[in-house]
Formats: structure tokens, sequence, C-alpha cells
């Protein structure tokens, strides 16, 4: 089936303006990160990296980022372990009740972050658990582990058992066949589950709310400056974050590629 000229060009027009509408109010914003002026509107008054400068002066602000950072490796830790297990119990395994498990496992995708703070926040309290970092990487770990358990478990269905098959026929044992085949053969999908979910840990900001305490994450800090008006250093804050998370998307998409080429 042939496209007439008219259609490319719609399609071209449509990607164009698509593409403006996705990425338009994030270059504003970077753009207006390097303004001279406090106000954080167009048009620009001059070019100045002094709202960086700020940044890296703001106690509360790079500990709110140390925060962050911790949350996000212990979620990374726990999401990417209990997901890869969760695997392949679901893949490699009948049982019954199977069907339904599955379907638990991936609720809290579609369960309001709002919902799934004060649930847990609620569940908390009656153990007796005082909300804090701890708190919040057990909240944020509930349904980062599901977008996890999709990645690994879209590789892992495509394993050849055979191959682990023929390790043990060689003499290995059932669980150095997985560590020596099957693990390596996952590692792109467990690598990009891990770069998933510490992104999702880093930006988390509805979950965070009730479970975080007297404690404060990134988002948590953003949102407090955002209560006092606009800043520029919101804007640069917001830069930042944007380069680090296409720096490591980037990453986890070459390492992938690597890893499936291999």
């Amino acid at each position: 089936m042939q496209i007439s000229k008219f259609e490319k060009i719609f399609y071209r027009v449509f990607l164009v303006l698509f593409l403006v509408y996705l990425l338009g109010p994030l270059l504003i914003v970077m753009l207006l990160s390097f303004n001279t002026s406090p106000a954080p509107t167009l048009p620009m008054k001059g070019f100045t990296l002094e709202w960086y400068r700020q940044l890296f002066m703001d106690k509360q602000l790079k500990e709110s980022i140390l925060n962050s950072i911790i949350v996000a490796i212990g979620v990374t830790l726990i999401s990417v372990s209990v997901a890869t297990t969760t695997s392949f119990a679901l893949v490699r395994y009948r049982f019954k009740g199977q069907n339904g498990f599955y379907a638990l496992a991936l609720s809290p995708i579609i369960t309001p972050g709002v919902i799934l703070g004060v649930s847990i926040l609620i569940f908390l309290y009656k153990i007796h658990f005082e909300p804090g970092l701890k708190a919040v990487v057990l909240g944020q770990s509930s349904f980062i582990i599901s977008f996890a358990m999709l990645t690994i478990m879209a590789r892992l269905r495509k394993f050849d058992l055979s191959l682990e098959e023929a390790a043990q026929d060689l003499g290995a044992s059932k669980i150095k066949a997985i560590f020596k085949i099957t693990i390596p053969y996952l590692k792109p999908a467990i690598v990009s589950a891990a770069s998933l979910s510490f992104l999702l840990s880093f930006d988390n900001f509805n979950t965070t709310l009730f479970l975080v305490g007297n404690e404060r994450t990134l988002p948590i800090q953003i949102y407090s400056m955002l209560r006092f008006g606009l800043s520029p250093k919101i804007n640069a804050i917001s830069t930042i974050l944007v380069v680090l998370t296409v720096l490591a998307g980037f990453f986890s998409s070459r390492t992938g590629k690597k890893e499936e080429a291999y």
C-alpha cells in the first residue's frame, strides 16, 4: 500500500507538533534555568550560571538529593531481587492460583499513588513502624517491583530451556546452570529493570509524601520550594534531572543492545 504525498506531509507535521508539545515545556524550563532574571519568565534578560551555583550551596537540597539516592538504591535492590525470583516462579512453574497471584502482583501499577501511600501508612502505623526513609523504601518497592517484574518476565519467556538442560547434562547443578546460563542471558533485562526502578523511585512523589515523615527526598523538597513561588533554582534542578534521566536511559539502552548482540 503506497502512501500519498499528502499523507507523508501530514505525518511529518503531526510528528513535529507532537515533539513540540512533548519537549517544548522541558526546553523552556531548561532555557529559563540560565536566565539572569529571578522571575522565571520569557523573554530572557541575560545568561548566567548563578542558579546552579546556588544549588550546590543549598544544604537542604543536597541532603534531599542524598536521601533520594539512598532510597532509590534500596528500592532498586529490593525490586530487582524480588522481581527476578517472582519472574522465575511465574514463568517456569504452574501452581494453583497462579493467575490470581499474577494479577495481584501487577495490581499496584493501576493503583493510584495516593491510595497506595495512605494504605501503606495505615499499615505501618498498625505494626508500629515509624514513617521515614525506611518506610519510603518499603512503600515504593511495593509498586516498583511490578514494573521490574514485567521487564524481566518479557525476556525470561524467550529463554530456551534446552540451554539449561545441556549445562546440567555436562555436570552442572540446577542452581549453577541458572547462574551460569540464565542470569547472564537476563542481564539486559535486569539492567533495564534496575535503571527503571531507580528512576521511578528517584522522582516519586505521591507515595513518598505520606511515608517520608520528617525526612525529605528531592521531589518533596521541590514541592516545599514551590509553595513559596516559582524560582529559577527549580528550573536548574529540573534541567539537571532531565539530563541525568536522558543519560541513564541512553546508558541502559546501549548496555541492553550490547548484551543482546553478545
